[in-house]
């Protein structure tokens, strides 16, 4: 059962700023790449550049051959994971989490497909060991994997037998997949293959990754969290955690826990623009997630089946921007949701030249395009 007892309120914009120090989104931290994607628990990686984007809001010196070394060096790799989605995670996350988060919404995701009757008939350990046997004996792309599979069940649907395998195995998306400048199409093993006897087959234990997850997206609330995993009934690790824990509550009333010694930065810390990509996890980890996106505008950073890249003016979520590369120039184009200050120009024009002189090639000529 919760507590009764009365805890600190903290407001949106203390948790705001909170947040943002977590994410290392207050100032770039001087951290290593791989330190980096273990601290933040992986990062959103539905497309490929983005978690180069992510890095690059967070990172001082980052470049982003650095991430691709990590990847073709199996130090980091592509896997679903969190919310059955596809994320970026260090070799041990890629194992652990994924065991971890298993039972939740990938289990669920597994469901969904059975219940469609697209795989009436199939036997799922049967598709699972077969699956295995294929990714395994060479790294397969989904319609390869379907091609196979359908040999076996002809009349099941093709895209739920590759995404059945996909909810059933550990399968990692090998390189050239991700790497910058280089990509490739979704290619698939196993962790077992990818990694070898480097990564132990071990679970994440929940109350480890409570912490874990607190010292990334904290403060937070038990739904927060498992809006962030997909998975259920944390409550009985958040209760046995409390003890060593900080309470507080939202301005709503919901109670939130932290580490008693993680930053909690006073509110009117400033918060420098930030451009973040499509997806990014700070947009995505909190059941309530009006400490970053205020509800007005909420529907705003999507249009139909695609979400925008988003750009952060004082800790919160402020407007759109694209990126047109051309074969000669680069333009980044930002869309602000309301009128922005001369300073704040300023500041924007600044940051989008920073990320530019990051993630573009040196010598490659860029525009700044703003009102």
């Amino acid at each position: 059962m919760a507590s009764t007892t009365k805890h600190p309120v903290l407001s949106s914009r203390a948790l705001n700023r909170a947040t943002l120090d977590r994410q290392l989104l207050l100032r770039r931290a001087p951290l290593g790449v791989e330190d980096a994607v273990a601290h933040l628990l992986g990062l959103q990686a539905q497309n490929t550049k983005p978690p180069y984007y992510a890095l690059a809001a967070r990172l001082d010196g980052f470049r982003p051959e650095q991430l691709s070394a990590l990847m073709e060096s199996h130090a980091v790799a592509r896997i679903v994971t969190m919310r059955s989605t596809v994320h970026t995670h260090t070799a041990r996350d890629a194992v652990a989490l994924r065991r971890l988060v298993q039972p939740g919404a990938i289990d669920r995701e597994l469901a969904i497909f059975v219940g469609r009757k697209g795989l009436d008939g199939v036997d799922l350990e049967r598709l699972a060991v077969l699956s295995r046997e294929l990714v395994e004996e060479r790294p397969r792309t989904p319609k390869q994997l379907r091609d196979e599979l359908l040999k076996s069940w002809p009349h099941a649907d093709p895209q739920s037998l590759s995404l059945a395998a996909r909810c059933l195995l550990p399968l990692v998306q090998v390189t050239p997949r991700g790497l910058w400048g280089r990509g490739g199409q979704v290619a698939l093993t196993t962790t077992d293959v990818w990694f070898g006897d480097a990564v132990p087959a071990e679970t994440a234990d929940t109350d480890e990754t409570v912490l874990r997850y607190l010292g990334a997206f904290g403060p937070a609330s038990v739904k927060d969290m498992q809006t962030w995993c997909g998975m259920t009934r944390l409550g009985e690790s958040f209760e046995r955690l409390r003890p060593r824990l900080l309470v507080f509550r939202n301005e709503r009333g919901t109670e939130l826990f932290d580490l008693p010694d993680a930053p909690r930065p006073d509110e009117d810390t400033p918060a420098p623009p930030r451009f973040l990509p499509e997806f990014d996890n700070l947009l995505l980890s909190h059941a309530d997630r009006t400490r970053v996106v205020t509800p007005e505008i909420r529907s705003r950073t999507w249009q139909g089946n695609r979400a925008f890249s988003v750009f952060l003016l004082d800790g919160l979520l402020a407007g759109i921007w694209h990126l047109d590369e051309a074969k000669d120039r680069t333009t980044l184009t930002i869309e602000p949701f309301a009128p922005v200050t001369r300073v704040q120009r300023a500041e924007l024009a600044a940051e989008a030249e920073r990320t530019l002189r990051i993630m573009t090639p040196p010598g490659t000529p860029y525009d700044i395009v703003h009102p």
